[in-house]
């Protein structure tokens, strides 16, 4: 939708640019990069030029629904304090971890402004240390080096707690910021199906749910999975922070699951929380097929009358199209199921009305039933079909 300059100057890219439509009537402002996919983010309409009463404002308000509005000051010293286009600052993500402020930075124009608006967000919150990080794919899609930048004396781990359990974050090896406070309301809301049970943690990463199972849960026994063995390492850690003592496995969830099966073994409450597995619109085929295959085997490990909390963060498969694909691997599991809940990510991951693509997480809660006599191969309405060669 965006022609490209008009006008006999060329911004360069980075630059704050004045957008108009086809009649040339304003539209507001945004950020302007040439060379990427992206090439204007929109920062606000009016006629108003953004200056620093803009960016004053907007931190403001960010920082205002999470300490006034949502009170997790009370809760937590580890929430999101900007959610890119969700708090109107496409482009930007800010996680407050205890004293340090962890960025992720997805355009070239909010890279160049980072240091100014590091300052406002650290007057209003109090913290006294930052980290602003560039995923490599998005400095080549965004056409800038994205180096690393820190607080002179930046620690190499900081020590933050939800709901009373503890974990630590450490920078250097951190998927993303250093943590998901996303699925903070999720992890609290699973303690309800945790007492007295045996609870399986897939894909496990820091050992977010199994440890609130145990802590906060009073599950019987927790068994953490993951294949990354550095997160395994760091799960444990935040265990001993905790003084509770889970299994920890170093596994693919695939292949543990199979095993599972075939010893006939089954736990009362499962949690399936993988990566994001449809990074591109190119992989959508591939991603649903790999979510209806872990759903397939999780569901096949769940008591009757047991919990699984089944999750996406891939924006590019919608809430819909994800229980759909869950009918049908119930349907192929052999299981009936009720659908409890569906919900998201936490609310200071709020999503704007006119960018509901930043709405990602998907997190289905199903009550798994008895075990059902499983469907002919064509009754499969909803599955993921096989990708043609």
């Amino acid at each position: 939708m965006v022609i490209g300059p008009v006008g006999g100057v060329r911004p360069l890219d980075g630059d704050l640019v004045r957008v108009v439509d086809r009649e040339h009537l304003p539209l507001g402002f945004g950020l302007w990069n040439e060379r990427s996919q992206i090439s204007l983010r929109l920062l606000t309409s009016g006629i108003e030029v953004p200056g620093r009463a803009f960016w004053e404002g907007r931190i403001d308000r960010a920082v205002a629904l999470r300490r006034e509005g949502l009170g997790l000051d009370e809760v937590t010293n580890a929430y999101r304090v900007s959610h890119a286009e969700g708090d109107g600052l496409s482009g930007l993500v800010i996680d407050r971890y205890d004293d340090v402020l962890s960025v992720e930075v997805f355009s070239l124009g909010m890279y160049q402004r980072i240091g100014p608006i590091l300052e406002l967000a650290a007057f209003r919150l109090g913290t006294k240390h930052f980290r602003v990080h560039v995923d490599e794919r998005i400095a080549l899609a965004e056409d800038f080096s994205g180096r690393l930048v820190t607080s002179p004396k930046l620690p190499p781990r900081v020590t933050i707690a939800e709901h009373g359990v503890r974990f630590r974050v450490h920078f250097e090896a951190a998927h993303k910021t250093g943590f998901f406070c996303d699925q903070r309301d999720n992890r609290l809301a699973l303690t309800r199906f945790c007492r007295d049970r045996t609870v399986l943690d897939l894909c496990c990463y820091s050992g977010g749910f199994g440890l609130y199972a145990l802590v906060k849960g009073k599950a019987r026994d927790v068994t953490c999975v993951d294949l990354d063995e550095k997160a395994i390492a760091l799960a444990r850690e935040n265990a001993n922070a905790n003084q509770v003592r889970p299994s920890f496995v170093h596994a693919d969830a695939f292949g543990y699951m199979r095993q599972m099966a075939q010893n006939g073994k089954t736990f009362g409450t499962v949690v399936l929380d993988p990566p994001k597995l449809i990074p591109n619109r190119l992989e959508i085929s591939a991603g649903k097929r790999k979510y209806f295959d872990l759903n397939v085997l999780a569901m096949g490990l769940v008591e009757p009358g047991g919990m699984l909390l089944t999750c996406s963060c891939s924006g590019l498969l919608s809430a819909e199209e994800f229980v759909i694909l869950l009918r049908a691997a119930a349907r192929r599991a052999g299981r009936a199921a009720q659908i409890l809940a569906v919900t998201g990510a936490a609310p200071d991951h709020p999503v704007a009305l006119d960018a509901l693509e930043g709405s990602y997480l998907k997190a289905v809660w199903l009550r798994m039933g008895e075990r059902v006599t499983v469907p002919r191969l064509e009754d499969t309405e909803g599955e993921p079909e096989e990708d043609s060669a």
